[in-house]
């Protein structure tokens, strides 16, 4: 129960079940230090879809790393998703030295590292010693927030100078707030300090739920809010806009509750996120058909202030 929720008691979901965490799990990369993932997963249960999520570059020192976004990674886990969180070497906290070819952002090692879990997910389940052979290997998505969602971008298809970045296994992915169009629809300065954000979306054909919040006006650019859902206008794959009213670039809280990157606590919109996310995710994923159609309509009844839905003409 939480007291703190309203409106959103009124988006379908199932009941939480227990979970079990393992962190910090350590996989080996080549020529750096290793790479340090937390797993949250369900007790019980087989064959479980996995999600990757990549965190944000956010301005705290810790929620940038495996052990942010946990009311995003429990809410997911608690209702039947694996749920794998990096340390990316753009973290502050526990990523790699500042005075590495690639700091501060790291954007080509970020997806390098979600290849890596792809690659190692055997190693993943023996160090996870209560999750071994359970995880579902053909059933895998990606989600990401704020810089996370250009890091899953490229995962999904988006491309860079004509780069393909992209990886097979990941068959759906989520952006959270993920930065738009690069190049002239960013101020001067922000784009020649951000060069790579200036991918073309037209490639990503890997289905794809958009989130922003209504309320998050980017310091990128002057375009304002609209310019987080730049990905839905322009990529094939991307199958729905969920735009959340009230909310800003934290979108009511994912990364971590009272976080610098909340600048807007709403807990009906959090939960609204949370609610959303995770229905389309298994539906996506093949786990629960009836879970995405479902949400949308609490959408057009008891749950409509909270936010929009606009489905793809792709």
């Amino acid at each position: 129960m939480n007291n703190l929720i309203d409106l959103a008691r009124h988006i379908p979901t199932s009941d939480a079940t227990l979970t079990v965490a393992y962190t910090p799990i350590r996989l080996p990369m080549s020529g750096r230090q290793p790479l340090e993932l937390r797993l949250t997963a369900p007790v019980g249960g087989g064959n479980l879809p996995i999600a990757l999520l990549s965190h944000g570059f956010g301005p705290s020192n810790y929620i940038p790393s495996k052990d942010g976004y946990a009311p995003l990674a429990q809410f997911w886990a608690e209702r039947g998703l694996a749920v794998i969180q990096p340390t990316h070497a753009s973290s502050r906290g526990g990523g790699m030295p500042a005075d590495t070819p690639g700091a501060p952002f790291f954007w080509r090692e970020r997806v390098e590292e979600m290849k890596a879990i792809l690659d190692q997910l055997s190693e993943v389940e023996r160090q996870a010693s209560a999750i071994a052979g359970r995880l579902d290997h053909s059933r895998i998505a990606a989600a990401g927030h704020s810089f996370g969602g250009h890091t899953v971008g490229l995962l999904l298809g988006a491309q860079l100078d004509g780069e393909d970045f992209s990886d097979p296994r990941i068959s759906a992915g989520v952006l959270l707030a993920a930065p738009g169009r690069g190049g002239k629809d960013m101020t001067e300065e922000n784009a020649a300090r951000f060069p790579f954000f200036d991918v073309d979306f037209s490639t990503l054909t890997r289905p794809s739920l958009i989130v922003c919040g209504d309320q998050d006006d980017p310091h990128f650019t002057t375009r304002g809010p609209e310019w987080h859902a730049d990905a839905f206008h322009d990529a094939p794959g991307a199958e729905a806009l969920l735009m959340l009213h009230g909310v800003g670039h934290g979108l009511g809280g994912i990364a971590g509750l009272d976080a610098k990157e909340t600048e807007i606590e709403a807990p009906d919109g959090l939960e609204a996120t949370k609610r959303l996310t995770l229905a389309w995710l298994q539906t996506a994923l093949g786990a629960d058909q009836g879970a995405w159609p479902s949400a949308c309509l609490a959408l057009k009844g008891k749950a409509e202030t909270l936010a929009d839905v606009t489905q793809s003409q792709h």
